[in-house]
């Protein structure tokens, strides 16, 4: 059959002719955690992935973050957990740097058996937001930023994370050396070779930045005019990050805050809308007057960010980054050239006027952060919500009553998500059920778990 995602088998053929070297492909289906899951073909088999799909049990779609089965989604025993199609998402197909022997990889999504999607596919509920957009003749651009942590394979004497010596010449550093270049140099290799996997695979890695904890560092990635094809290269350099670093004997640490003192690791969303013209329509007619659409949109975004916050904060390790004066927001605000609050407007040429949405860890879902985004965008502009006043200063400070909006822990974010009719409309039913019970089997694991914490508060105290 003809592949629904507008893959080809001439795509596979060609990469086959130029790439005689690689032996292997690793298929990778991305589910609602964001992990990476499917299998590795041998070169032979690549051609009959393009050709037929290739079949994978539904229930890879219904696993929370261990790989256990959540019933609850139905996507297991309800449906005889039998195999969907999955298709290869054209332009995904890339060589693997540094692997022995060669492989390759190329991203899948997955459809039923006629070819229709399957609809707990997060990849699919952007796709759905992106073309809803497109009926109104607006199309989103937009880029990810990825935050990460650097971290020693061993533990500390207190048994906790810390961060890894410099690869070049193992020099320890228990600094924030934010912005030091210097500080760069001693993970040369390392960045190197990322940079290097991700020319590979056409991903626009930009600039890289140590950031603000010990062991902690920022990619840019540049500006894409298909918010799909965005989404992708945030999944694909995390995969990169993740194989170079174990490559060079350290840990990619992709944790919302894995150290306790210090600030956590964000994915800020930046997102514009252009017309059938290309032109941006967040940029202003008039110099000191703000577009309408742009202002709607942050309205949109401020509006339903409460329900929103289990899509941007999916696990319990998320809600430990929401710290005062962490450099992650605390309320549904906005305000211009400002990193106190949870939508930025940056500074800089008009032309280029964009949100940057700031709540979301860099453990959450790429595809369903940018489609919860943009279903909130479109609300926006449908009802023509205002955002309210723009906040200047301390963001913190002038939270307010707006801070209030916001869901306090974990298990409120999944009260407010389940009883959403916004989140089940930006996600879909199907997805929007499968996501939210999947982190409530997640919420009741951690729930039940007595830590150390526990035993060090109360053994001896009660």
């Amino acid at each position: 059959m003809t592949s629904p995602s507008g893959s080809t088998p001439a795509e596979a053929t060609a990469f086959l002719d130029a790439h005689p070297e690689i032996e292997a492909f690793d298929i990778v289906l991305t589910d609602a955690n964001g992990v990476g899951r499917g299998k590795i073909l041998r070169r032979h088999e690549l051609a009959g992935v393009y050709e037929s799909g290739r079949h994978m049990p539904i229930s890879i779609l219904g696993l929370d973050i261990t790989g256990e089965d959540v019933h609850e989604t139905g996507l297991i025993w309800d449906s005889g957990d039998g195999d969907l199609r999955a298709w290869p998402i054209p332009g995904t197909l890339v060589p693997l740097h540094g692997t022995n022997p060669p492989r390759g990889q190329v991203l899948m999504a997955m459809y039923h058996l006629d070819g229709e999607p399957m609809t707990s596919d997060p990849r699919h509920a952007l796709a759905r937001q992106v073309e809803a957009l497109a009926a109104k003749g607006l199309h989103p651009a937009g880029t990810f930023e990825l935050e990460f942590f650097l971290l020693s394979n061993q533990r500390d004497a207190d048994g906790k994370v810390q961060p890894a010596n410099a690869v070049l010449d193992g020099r320890r550093s228990g600094k924030t050396e934010v912005y030091s270049v210097d500080h760069l140099h001693g993970m040369e290799p390392l960045f190197s070779d990322i940079y290097a996997a991700a020319k590979a695979q056409g991903i626009p890695a930009e600039t890289v930045i140590s950031e603000y904890a010990p062991g902690q560092y920022e990619l840019t990635l540049n500006y894409r005019k298909d918010v799909m094809r965005a989404a992708d290269d945030l999944i694909m350099l995390k995969r990169i990050v993740r194989m170079q670093a174990r490559r060079h004997g350290v840990t990619a640490c992709f944790m919302a805050k894995p150290i306790e003192k210090y600030a956590g690791s964000g994915m800020h969303f930046h997102v514009s809308l252009l017309d059938g013209a290309g032109k941006n329509v967040f940029t202003e007619a008039t110099p000191g007057t703000w577009s309408p659409l742009l202002l709607n949109a942050l309205g949109g975004l401020a509006e339903t960010m409460a329900e929103s916050m289990l899509v941007f904060a999916p696990h319990a390790n998320s809600w430990r980054r929401f710290v005062s004066q962490s450099y992650a927001p605390v309320a549904p605000t906005w305000g211009v050239n400002n990193r106190s609050v949870a939508l930025r407007v940056p500074a800089g040429n008009a032309k280029n006027r964009r949100i940057e949405h700031r709540p979301s860890g860099v453990d959450a879902n790429p595809y369903l952060v940018a489609a919860t985004i943009l279903a909130g965008v479109a609300k926006g502009l449908d009802e023509k919500l205002d955002p309210g006043p723009e906040v200047t200063g301390n963001g913190y400070e002038a939270a307010g009553e707006a801070k209030t909006k916001m869901p306090i822990d974990w298990r409120a974010a999944i009260d407010a998500a389940r009883g959403s009719s916004f989140l089940s409309t930006a996600l879909g039913p199907d997805l929007h059920k499968t996501f939210v019970e999947i982190k409530w089997a997640e919420y009741l694991r951690v729930a039940r778990t007595v830590s150390e914490l526990d035993y060090h508060l109360y053994l001896h105290e009660v």
